[in-house]
């Protein structure tokens, strides 16, 4: 860190900040990018932190939650910069000497990865309770220079999300939303603009929490992401004195019901939040650099190397419906085909013939399902004698109606709102807050992990309580939910801490809760519940902007009915992530049977590649229509590309590479063998031509540089 008058500087080589104390000694971040442009590209500034408390409200109106009064008077204390193994860390102390609030902002960056963490501690130091009603985890001012030029060249970022329709990201020029209105009289700024609200207990039901603005004259860009495993989040992102400033918070009161009393001596801290920056590779390299730095802050866990392919009995093979007799023969063919775990999904428990929905929560197997003296054993002991690892579903925080468990627990141990439990589509939420509840998950999963023997958890989540729980007095439902969301990681965390060989999944209807505080913990992110191969593949090739690809479980669940270039096509969807087996694989005809096997041959030959690799799209980031979409892991050493052609469409694409720009290379084609694909390289435009004679039909390809000469 380098100092001068007024202004300090911090960074690493990937990315630099620089921060401005004005005359009264409040600090503004007045450049953020790579070291040696601050003077080229100078940006304007907002403080480091937004505060609204009751009674200390906006200097301007309108639906921004910039231009605080409290953010306004935060002044400069101290600062310290530090090492931390490989992450570069500055803390930055602010006071306000009016209400005696004190404000931490800790920023980390990783070495080498364009990208900033960001987490804002309050401290009440004055004599009165100041009522919270919204913070900033991160709020930078300066993502372009301050020109109006630059807001009209900027294009926003955003994914919607919804069930069986995840990661479908959207891209719209920025003035759409925050137009440029100034004529005679000059206005620095307006009352609205482009923003997203994330609420209920499903983090990304709606949108992703995620965004991003590129130049696309430069290819200048940032994407950002809320790291929040609840419903409680927002980002702005609008133009402020001529520049565009994007700002993230967890819940607000405006959006979240959520206040929080802040009493003398009593600290908040808020949710994290990460930005990444590229500063010409437009929103593909931001996406490769916010890759990085997830993989350099997440829990670490052998399943992010090993990359296992698994097994589950789920979509468009049993749906909820195992017993011995059926579970079996897919455990053999599983294991033919080469899955390694093996997962029994939803409906192990369920004795009562479909009413599992309203029952949930002991958690024992249904006798009527698993018959005979060992039960539910004689199936995990031949998962296990054919060499896989035995898994199973849970959705641990619903209590059924209908379950002995919402008897037996108490009411403090529920979601509760004005006195009265929470019912939603016949389930009560737990409060993982409560001993009680924690205490009975904790005894629920040491029994299936320690005394059955498993190995692997899906965790589901498939209902949204809506604000959240005011089981306190005087909480508000937001406030509660908060409590509750972080209540849940550090159960998480007492789990892998107890059991930590066990492999996690993440899932939530599907990509309901895709959110990188789950992500830092779990070890999988299920993408979709969607069923129709064709519509996942966009999904598919969208998850590594939201989950790292040894973390992005994708279905590949070939039918009897499917053409054997429908078989291919859907293997082909998880080869670029984390291969989720399923479907009829006995009933497969030999030669779509052998096609499973090649695919997931191919994947264990180059799933070692996977963990080190980072995203492209030589296509652009694909829409839900798109006919040709197409997928790019990379390596310093290799790519690896996925492209799919679906129906509607001519049978040749152009697809660009820009990394192997006047680099010779050789394409081989890995999946499927018997695929009529034809290519051809074009070093000098990066371009790759690719021809697929039929639709729908993909391909997973490799493209290795080679030295002069080289065949």
């Amino acid at each position: 860190m380098t100092k001068e008058q007024g202004a300090f500087h911090w960074g690493h080589e990937a990315l630099h900040l620089d921060l401005v104390l004005d005359d009264d000694g409040s600090p503004r971040l007045t450049h953020l990018g790579l070291p040696g442009e601050t003077r080229r590209v100078p940006g304007a500034s907002l403080p480091l932190v937004e505060v609204t408390a009751a009674g200390h409200g906006r200097d301007w109106s309108g639906s921004r939650l910039i231009g605080t009064a409290l953010g306004g008077r935060l002044r400069h204390r101290a600062h310290h910069a530090a090492r931390d193994g490989d992450w570069h860390t500055l803390t930055v102390q602010l006071h306000d000497p009016e209400t005696g609030l004190a404000a931490e902002v800790a920023y980390r960056s990783p070495d080498g990865i364009p990208v900033l963490r960001s987490e804002v501690t309050l401290r009440n130091e004055g004599q009165a309770t100041l009522h919270l009603e919204s913070v900033s985890s991160l709020a930078v001012g300066c993502l372009t220079p301050r020109d109006p030029a630059a807001v009209d060249a900027a294009d926003l970022l955003w994914a919607d999300n919804d069930w069986l329709a995840e990661c479908r990201w959207q891209r719209q020029p920025m003035r759409r939303t925050t137009p440029g209105v100034s004529g005679q009289v000059t206005y620095g700024h307006g009352k609205a603009g482009f923003a997203l609200n994330g609420q209920g207990t499903w983090s990304s039901c709606g949108h992703l929490p995620m965004g991003g603005l590129t130049d696309r004259r430069t290819g200048r860009s940032w994407v950002w992401q809320v790291e929040h495993n609840g419903g409680g989040w927002r980002w702005e992102c609008q133009e402020h004195d001529e520049a565009a400033y994007a700002a993230l918070f967890g819940p607000t009161d405006t959006h979240h019901g959520w206040r929080h009393p802040l009493e003398p001596g009593a600290v908040f801290r808020t949710v994290p939040a990460a930005l990444a920056f590229s500063a010409d590779g437009g929103p593909g390299s931001a996406f490769a650099a916010l890759t990085r730095y997830r993989r350099a802050q997440r829990r670490p866990h052998a399943d992010h190397q090993r990359l296992p392919v698994i097994f589950n009995d789920y979509m468009n093979c049993l749906m909820g419906d195992p017993t011995t007799d059926k579970l079996l023969p897919l455990i053999d063919a599983a294991a033919e085909a080469g899955a390694e775990h093996f997962v029994i999904d939803a409906g192990w428990y369920d004795d009562g013939d479909g009413g599992w929905w309203t029952s949930v929560g002991a958690w024992e197997p249904a006798a009527s399902r698993f018959p005979g003296e060992k039960g539910i054993q004689e199936v995990l002991d031949h998962i296990r004698r054919r060499g896989m690892v035995p898994g199973l579903w849970l959705e641990p925080e619903v209590i059924g109606v209908h379950s002995p468990m919402a008897k037996s627990l108490p009411d403090e141990a529920f979601f509760r709102r004005d006195g009265a439990r929470v019912t939603e589509t016949g389930r009560h939420h737990l409060d993982m807050r409560h001993p009680a509840a924690r205490a009975h998950l904790d005894r629920v999963v040491d029994r299936l992990v320690g005394e059955w023997g498993v190995g692997y958890l899906k965790l589901d989540h498939n209902i949204d309580p809506g604000s959240g729980t005011s089981a306190h007095p005087g909480e508000t439902p937001g406030d509660g939910l908060l409590g509750h969301n972080r209540a849940h990681l550090e159960w998480l965390d007492g789990v892998l801490d107890r059991h930590p060989h066990l492999v996690v999944e993440n899932c939530a209807s599907g990509g309901m809760r895709w959110d990188d505080a789950m992500l830092s913990r779990l070890q999988l992110q299920s993408t979709s519940d969607q069923q129709n191969l064709h519509l996942y593949a966009p999904i598919a090739a969208s998850a590594p902007t939201a989950v790292t690809p040894e973390q992005g479980a994708v279905w590949a669940y070939p039918r009897p009915e499917d053409s054997l270039d429908e078989v291919a096509f859907t293997m082909a969807n998880a080869l670029l992530g984390r291969i989720h087996l399923s479907g009829r694989i006995p009933e497969l005809e030999r030669e779509a049977r052998a096609l499973v096997h090649e695919a997931v041959a191919v994947y264990k030959a180059i799933r070692a590649d996977l963990p080190q690799a980072v995203p492209s799209w030589p296509l652009g980031l694909p829409a839900w229509d798109d006919p040709w979409i197409a997928l790019a892991m990379r390596t310093p050493a290799t790519t690896y590309l996925t492209a799919w052609r679906r129906p509607g469409t001519d049978a040749t694409a152009t697809l660009h590479l820009p990394h192997l720009r006047d680099t010779a290379a050789r394409v081989d084609l890995l999946y499927p063998s018997v695929s009529r694909a034809d290519s051809a390289w074009l070093p000098d435009t990066a371009e790759l031509s690719l021809t697929l004679p039929t639709a729908p039909s993909a391909v997973l390809l490799r493209i290795t540089p080679t030295a002069p000469g080289a065949p």
